[in-house]
């Protein structure tokens, strides 16, 4: 489930303008410049074992740069939303190895605004999408938007620069080639490729997808998985948009194996992993794939749990500070 980020400029000024910390918020770094932060931006998750992936690139991010303040933020409001709930009950969730900074999460807007309010300058927003589709540009426009503002006096603009960093499989365009993300993201998938190759089964994953932008960057990641691992048989199909599971089911039977490893091609394992991929109802995939005759395994674990594939954004995240000249370390 997609939703929108949009809200009135005027409420982005606002919160600008008056944000004060919350509870939560942490001192500024103890590195002498003090004034950059990175704000790890996900879609989210309410599904509590899903955390996990976005805890696991947030720990990442913050051993990469010890130095620096390090926040996360959740984009989707139904999902902010439920956390808000749980929060009446912190304990709760708290002792299950929730994070604060996950039971408390804000949206993009009040967090930059809190890092304003505590005298960051430099930030750098890194999204956890797989590529750059509608939630990577609905934030971007939020960064730029931000990013614009202009005072009458230069030493009272809100920042010196704030910036957004790529998603995994990268972006559109000739600045940083996409095909050489693509690439080194399916080198962090030789786990995936071994399981797979060790039951003597397909490996078919399930992305995310959209129902409004062109979602061709799967079958270039089937391409160049079958590239780099060819004894494997991989499909890549997504939950909304082409291509579906209907669009590859006539190819499985030239697979000669009748046993299939169903993974999420997600940062995270949430509903659609859970309910489309792996559910019991008589659509999922795992049901439809069963149904026509095929012995499924599902694994329910988010690509953000892969250490390598986190490792990912730690590295874009370093390419967006080289590219304008703010310093980690």
């Amino acid at each position: 489930m997609t939703t929108r980020l949009s809200r009135p400029i005027i409420f982005i000024l606002c919160v600008l303008l008056f944000s004060t910390s919350s509870a939560l918020a942490s001192k500024k770094s103890a590195d002498p410049s003090g004034d950059t932060a990175i704000i790890i931006a996900s879609f989210g998750t309410s599904v509590p074992s899903a955390v996990t992936a976005i805890s696991n690139i947030y720990q990442k991010t913050k051993k990469a740069f010890p130095t620096i303040e390090v926040r996360i933020c959740f984009t989707s409001n139904i999902i902010r939303s439920i956390w808000r709930e749980r929060r009446e009950k912190p304990r709760e969730w708290l002792d299950q190895g929730i994070l604060r900074e996950i039971l408390y999460v804000k949206n993009i807007i009040s967090t930059i605004g809190d890092l304003c309010e505590e005298g960051y300058r430099n930030i750098i927003v890194q999204p956890t999408h797989m590529f750059y589709m509608e939630q990577s540009q609905d934030l971007k426009s939020y960064v730029d938007a931000l990013a614009s503002i202009r005072t009458t006096k230069k030493k009272w603009n809100p920042f010196d620069k704030l910036v957004m960093g790529r998603p995994a499989l990268g972006m559109p365009g000739n600045h940083y080639d996409y095909h050489k993300d693509l690439a080194k993201a399916v080198q962090t998938l030789a786990g995936d490729a071994q399981l797979a190759r060790e039951n003597n089964a397909m490996l078919i994953y399930m992305g995310h997808g959209n129902e409004h932008w062109s979602t061709g960057i799967y079958a270039e990641t089937q391409k160049k998985m079958r590239t780099e691992y060819p004894d494997v048989q991989t499909f890549v199909g997504v939950a909304e948009g082409m291509p579906g599971i209907n669009d590859f089911l006539s190819y499985l039977p030239h697979a000669k194996t009748k046993k299939i490893i169903l993974k999420p091609f997600m940062i995270v394992a949430g509903d659609h992993a859970k309910n489309d991929m792996a559910g019991s109802g008589p659509n999922s995939w795992k049901s439809i794939l069963t149904q026509e005759g095929y012995e499924v395994q599902s694994v329910l674990e988010g690509l953000g749990s892969n250490d390598n594939f986190a490792a990912l954004f730690v590295d874009h995240i370093k390419d967006t500070a080289r590219e304008h000249n703010i310093q980690l370390q």
